[in-house]
């Protein structure tokens, strides 16, 4: 079986934040980067797919600059086969209908048999990318799933899927098919630096972005900025004065 698996270099905010000069993104400094919680999950599922079912191919895909291969990089440590990137430059892509566009061209001609994604991003939380690459493959997609049982010889996986209140769907699909896994699923593989350092090694495929012609965008990132934070009262006194200090108050952010 192949299973193509697409992953994110996400960055997480640490105490001090500062924006990019055009204030439509985080200044990659003040970040604290590593693969995303979500799809590392989706990747030990799918080595442990390919290792059940005794042979197959597990092949990760990502977009984003040279520090995105740092994602790549692990998920190759950790036992996956091949690796491409869609590079791009741009920090404010989160669009994940260009996202799907891009991950999904680069899969074109794998014949994949499953595509894994995270249930989402610990950054964007957008939880939409995996639903924007299934419809630009023409794939069904299930989300949140939390369990895969994959029969190749009849074209089908059944998924268990997490719903609210802790109701748990079993869905049917036929593959090729696009699934979205949730956290809890697996407990991924510690990888050791000197696997690490060996699949540094490993040749990574690069899709420059903008060949892929841009077809549809979802929207754009005008400005980012950090709210400002609510300031409380305590207001004491006799009934009278604490209505007077309260009519005030209204009035003042009324104008």
């Amino acid at each position: 079986m192949k299973t193509i698996v697409c992953v994110k270099w996400t960055g997480a905010l640490g105490d001090d934040v500062e924006f990019t000069d055009d204030q439509r993104g985080v200044d990659p400094d003040y970040l604290d980067f590593a693969l995303n919680e979500w799809d590392a999950c989706a990747i030990e599922e799918a080595l442990r797919m390919r290792d059940a079912a005794d042979g197959g191919e597990v092949i990760v895909v990502t977009v984003g600059g040279e520090d995105s291969e740092k994602a790549l990089v692990r998920c190759l440590a950790m036992g996956a086969d091949r690796a491409v990137r869609v590079a791009s430059d741009d920090v404010t892509l989160v669009d994940p209908i260009r996202l799907g566009q891009l991950l999904a061209a680069a899969m074109q001609g794998e014949q994949a048999d499953l595509v894994l994604c995270g249930a989402q991003s610990s950054d964007a939380a957008q939880g939409a990318t995996g639903s924007a690459v299934a419809a630009f493959l023409g794939f069904p997609c299930v989300a949140v799933v939390t369990k895969v049982e994959y029969d190749g010889s009849v074209g089908k996986a059944r998924v268990h899927r997490e719903l609210g209140g802790g109701v748990v769907e079993v869905v049917d699909v036929r593959t090729p098919a696009v699934l979205t896994i949730q956290t809890g699923i697996n407990e991924p593989r510690y990888v050791t630096l000197r696997a690490i350092q060996q699949a540094s090694q490993a040749e990574i495929r690069v899709i420059d972005a903008e060949t892929v012609p841009l077809r549809e965008t979802g929207y754009q990132v005008r400005r980012m900025f950090v709210p400002p934070k609510a300031q409380a009262e305590l207001i004491v006194g006799s009934s009278e004065a604490i209505a007077q200090r309260i009519t005030k108050l209204i009035q003042e952010a009324r104008a």
